[in-house]
Order: structure tokens, then sequence, then C-alpha cells
């Protein structure tokens, strides 16, 4: 009797009560990837579509507890990192990567809220660099956030490019700079470098305000393809269709910035499937 794979991804995130990012997002992600999620919480916040109202950072000790279950009993065929809040909590997380050799780590630098809350103390940008980034599979810092860690500015391909090798020689294996901050009206143009060469990713520029938890979406969706076997290339191809889905088919949720439609993507592949058109 055979039995199918079960392929796992693990999220290291914070929690958000609005569901449309953090560990909520990522776990639904993996769900509709075809990946069974685990969650270890570094934070619980309190947030909704207008905001962030409060963080509650864990302990280091419960976030290592956390990671110790997991890595003592499952195990993981991908890590995915996202608000780690402080340089303790990173170093922990980081400790806990090389101590079970989890592969397909892929580092979401998440600094700050749509609404402009800070979720990455200043002194923990140092150890996200010095710790993470050599276990790194992924990095996938938006331009805001390659700007803080590289300290150039960033208004041209060349620019993202420069960036990309900057953060490879911390000992990320690849970068992805995400365009979707950049002032272009039409397109957002994401770039991949894999430590040799570039690739570019194209989507459609879609005006609306329901981009809560975009950057969570996307780099979970690579973790999830990277989990299942898929090569760096394919995965980002993926995750790219796949949040391009999710920002497309709107569900007007909240009064701010509303999350991302998690499901799209499989609808629309079931749509294709079944040769019939796509609803919302």
């Amino acid at each position: 009797m055979t039995t199918n794979q079960v392929y796992k991804a693990l999220t290291i995130a914070g929690s958000d009560s609005g569901g449309g990012a953090g560990i909520q997002a990522d776990l639904k992600t993996f769900q509709e990837l075809g990946v069974f999620g685990m969650s270890a919480l570094t934070a619980i916040t309190a947030q909704n579509t207008l905001g962030v109202q409060a963080v509650y950072p864990m302990s280091t000790e419960a976030v290592g507890e956390q990671l110790r279950s997991i890595g003592e009993d499952i195990g993981t065929d991908a890590v995915k990192t996202g608000m780690l809040f402080n340089a303790e909590i990173i170093e922990a997380v980081a400790a806990q990567i090389r101590y079970y050799r989890w592969p397909n780590v892929v580092i979401d630098p998440v600094m700050i809220a749509k609404g402009g809350a800070s979720l990455l103390q200043q002194e923990a940008v140092q150890a996200l660099l010095t710790e993470l980034l050599p276990l790194a599979a992924v990095i996938t810092p938006n331009i805001p956030e390659a700007e803080v860690l590289t300290g150039l500015t960033i208004r041209s391909l060349e620019d993202k490019q420069e960036a990309a090798l900057k953060l490879a020689a911390y000992g990320a294996k690849a970068v992805i700079i995400k365009g979707g901050h950049e002032a272009d009206p039409v397109e957002a143009v994401d770039l991949l470098y894999d430590g040799i060469s570039f690739d570019t990713f194209i989507g459609a520029r879609i005006k609306t305000k329901n981009t809560h938890g975009t950057g969570c979406t996307y780099s979970s969706a690579i973790a999830a393809e990277l989990a299942k076997g898929s090569r760096l290339l394919e995965a980002v191809q993926t995750a790219k269709q796949y949040i391009q889905a999710a920002i497309e088919e709107q569900l007007e949720i909240g009064h701010g910035h509303g999350p991302t439609n998690h499901w799209a993507y499989q609808r629309r592949l079931r749509h294709q499937e079944q040769g019939g058109v796509r609803t919302v």
C-alpha cells in the first residue's frame, strides 16, 4: 500500500486578527496550494483593514518552544518567515533553522504595516542581515524594505539589480525585489536574482486599495511551491500568478486596506479546466 506524499510548510510570523496578513494569510495560501501548513507565532497583533492597533511580541522562549515542537516531531519541507519583530526572536529562529537544517527558507522581511505601524525594531535589521540571510533560499523585500536593508535608493531596474546583488552578498541564495511600490501606473515588475542571472516577472497593476497581506501571500506561495519540489523560477511564476489573481478578484472586506482573495487562483484553475467563465 502506498500513500501520497504530504508536503509541509512552516510559517514563522505574527498573527493578524483581521485575517488578511501574517500567519492567517500564510496558512490560507499553503492550503490553497496543496501544502500542509504549520505555524510558530512571533507576535499577536490587534489589527484590521484600518491599521494595527497593538502588537504583543512573544517571548523568545515561546518562539523557540514552538519551533522545537515542530522540529522534534513533524519537520518541514519549507520555512517562510514574516514578522519577527526584534533581534532576539530573529536569533532564536535562525538557531532553530540551523539546528534542524530546515530547507527552502523564504525570508519576507516584514518591517512596516500598510497603515504605517513599525513591525520590526530598528536594531533587528542587522540581525536579519547577518543571522537569517545566510540561511535564505530567497529573500522577498518590497522596494522600501530593500532600501532599508541596503541603504540604497531604488528608482530603476538597475537600482533593483544593485540592491539584489548587495543582499545576495550577505549569503542569500536568491533575491526577489518586488515592484508593487513603483510609480509605473501600468505594470508591476518583480526582479529575481538567482545568484547567477536576473529574471523579471511582470503583472498588470490593479488600481485597488485591497492589498493587505500581498507580501505575506506572495512569499508563502513561493514557500509552498518550493516545499513541493518546484525549482525557484517555477515557484516564483506560480506565486506571481497566485498573487495576481488574489489582487484582481477583490473581496471588498472592511473599510480600509482590504485583504486579497486567497481562493481566486484555484477558482481560476477550475474554470479553465471546465472551460467556464470566471466569476468573482
